[in-house]
């Protein structure tokens, strides 16, 4: 397992869109691993395999505290949304800024675990906002292209 590069904010290929998987080979564990691995030591809370430079529809997820719990989606897809939820994100694509964003409170998503079978989750609050941030980033759009305002430092407090 390995730290991978995470690309930033101007580089091309996070407003491309992401190609599905056909199937899980050595090669696409590998790069899921290295995705976990890279979240972590980022200090995030997902990761989309274009952030690290794979056209793939892959997404890493863990919003446990303890931060051991990763959730992994390949080609996963929005069902539903409900409600609406607004604030501050941000992204380990552009490190040390934040911006207000709205989006649902409730989110349903289909996609497949690493043996390709399908499942459903559901999710609010905090994993509804991380499940939409991390499928855009599949679609080629970044939270940029959604922010309510200006982006600020992460640091900075809103007056």
């Amino acid at each position: 397992m390995a730290i991978r590069n995470i690309r930033e904010f101007g580089d091309n290929v996070l407003n491309k869109t992401s190609k599905e998987i056909k199937e899980v080979d050595s090669k696409l564990l590998t790069l899921i691993d290295d995705m976990i691995d890279t979240m972590y030591h980022a200090c995030g809370v997902g990761l989309a395999a274009p952030q690290v430079g794979v056209l793939k529809r892959l997404v890493v997820i863990d919003i446990s505290e303890e931060g051991n719990d990763p959730i992994i989606l390949i080609n996963p897809v929005i069902l539903a949304t409900d409600g609406v939820q607004t604030g501050d994100e941000g992204c380990l694509s552009l490190p040390g800024k934040v911006g207000t964003v709205t989006r649902p409170n409730y989110v349903k998503v289909k996609a497949y675990n690493k043996k390709m079978e399908e499942f459903t989750i559901e999710g609010t609050e905090l994993l509804a906002r991380a499940l939409c941030h991390e499928i855009d980033h599949l679609n080629g759009v970044l939270y940029t292209d959604k922010v309510e305002g200006e982006l600020r430092n992460s640091g900075d407090s809103e007056e």
